[in-house]
């Protein structure tokens, strides 16, 4: 079907949906249709990229992989089609998307006028770092996003900064930019804000060794294994050895986030059964039940400016698994009322103990920004989901059901503003 033709069945579509009075449908139809007779790359690429801000990942890869065969080299559709792959867990598939747009775009400069400070930010492809744009919003930041593992030197050729940020808050995907990053380090004069020795403490596996004497923190043990030809067979004859990690376990590949790729594996035959990849790296966790009484599993998540911990949000979810977009926050009002009652007063929900925990932990990760995901035990203590700095602060929630969220967020970023200001020297002095 050629695309004229294509986009005619768009246009009946979009006469079916109205008629059924189904407005957002039709009105996507349509722009389908008006990208399908202009036929341009760019105009796939926006249709793709509207998709991918409603979170239509199939739509927005559909149209972004339209748009490339339109136009091979558009750096916009590579580095977005990669970013819907890596949400879809295709992360294999992603790399080479990466890999197109950051080869001729390894600088990304987006100006916010001469009188705003001048932040390098490093960065690494994929995941892992620290989501930004809530923190230094454009128009009030220069912002200099660096990729590492495709700059052409250590940073003699970038232009003028005031302060670096270290964006790259996940210490495993940090290897193919460790050498640039090394040599940058080693002649950068600037403010550094989250050092990378620091960020390196955060891996999972680490945490009970940084974290695990902290009263009234519980860190469950961590093993890091790399899978070989043998399959989870061999790891099950690990854990056979070792007294301190009886099932269930989590696992997941390192360098995955927001729950893609992780098992829970409830004994060794499970564990056994899983079909791993040769080579890969994978991180095997404790799992711990933190179900509470009323039969609810409670994440909560704080984050740290400059060692000081401000709550960000509640997730409640009937599932171990939790992930605030799918704890049903938006359709169970008291689920709100009881984030809004942490947000406001985080010491009354989690009691002193547990916020004493915590600030331990802000304080001894030392690093300018970060986070922690945690659970309130029966008996007061926390236990550790994990801690680091590749935590993702925003405020997308609409005001009218999350009012609370509104007041009390912005906390954060004034703190991050205030941070940022106690550190900048101007580039010129």
């Amino acid at each position: 079907m050629d695309d004229e033709v294509t986009a005619e069945a768009y246009d009946r579509q979009a006469a079916a949906f109205l008629a059924q009075g189904r407005q957002a449908e039709a009105t996507g139809a349509l722009c389908a249709a008006m990208a399908l007779r202009d036929g341009s790359a760019l105009a796939f690429y926006n249709l793709g990229t509207a998709y991918l801000q409603a979170n239509r990942l199939a739509e927005a890869e559909a149209w972004y992989r339209r748009a490339l065969a339109a136009d091979a080299d558009l750096v916009a559709a590579n580095q977005n089609l990669a970013v819907v792959l890596e949400r879809l867990g295709r992360l294999d598939e992603a790399a080479p998307f990466r890999a197109r747009a950051l080869a001729r775009h390894w600088l990304q400069v987006e100006e916010a006028g001469p009188e705003a400070p001048r932040v390098l930010i490093l960065a690494a492809s994929g995941l892992g770092n620290v989501p930004l744009d809530a923190l230094l919003p454009r128009g009030r930041t220069t912002r200099l996003v660096w990729f590492l593992e495709y700059a052409p030197d250590a940073g003699e050729s970038l232009p003028p900064y005031d302060l670096v940020f270290n964006a790259i808050g996940d210490a495993d995907l940090a290897g193919p930019a460790a050498a640039t990053l090394a040599a940058f380090l080693a002649r950068n004069t600037r403010p550094l804000l989250n050092r990378p020795a620091r960020v390196a403490l955060t891996r999972r596996h680490a945490m009970p060794e940084l974290l695990g004497d902290i009263p009234d923190l519980v860190v469950p043990p961590v093993l890091r294994w790399r899978a070989g030809p043998e399959g989870a067979a061999a790891l099950t004859a690990v854990l056979a050895a070792r007294q301190d990690m009886p099932p269930p376990w989590l696992l997941r590949p390192i360098g995955s986030h927001g729950g893609i790729g992780l098992v829970r594996c409830d004994d060794a035959a499970a564990l056994a059964a899983l079909a791993l990849r040769s080579g890969e790296d994978y991180y095997l966790t404790a799992f711990h039940d933190y179900r509470g009484p009323d039969g609810f599993f409670r994440k909560y998540r704080l984050i740290f400016v400059d060692g000081v911990p401000y709550p960000y949000h509640l997730a409640i979810s009937p599932q171990w698994l939790v992930h605030y977009g799918s704890a049903g926050m938006r359709g169970e009002a008291w689920k709100r009322a009881e984030e809004e009652r942490f947000l406001a007063d985080p010491g009354a929900v989690l009691g002193k103990r547990a916020m004493t925990a915590i600030t331990q932990v802000a304080r001894r990760l030392d690093l300018e920004f970060a986070g922690i995901d945690c659970a309130l035990l029966p008996d007061g203590r926390v236990l550790l989901f994990e801690a680091n700095a590749t935590m993702n602060v925003h405020l997308n929630d609409p005001p009218d059901l999350f009012a609370y969220k509104h007041r009390f967020v912005p906390r954060i970023f004034a703190a991050f503003t205030a941070m940022l200001e106690r550190r900048l020297i101007p580039a010129n002095h």
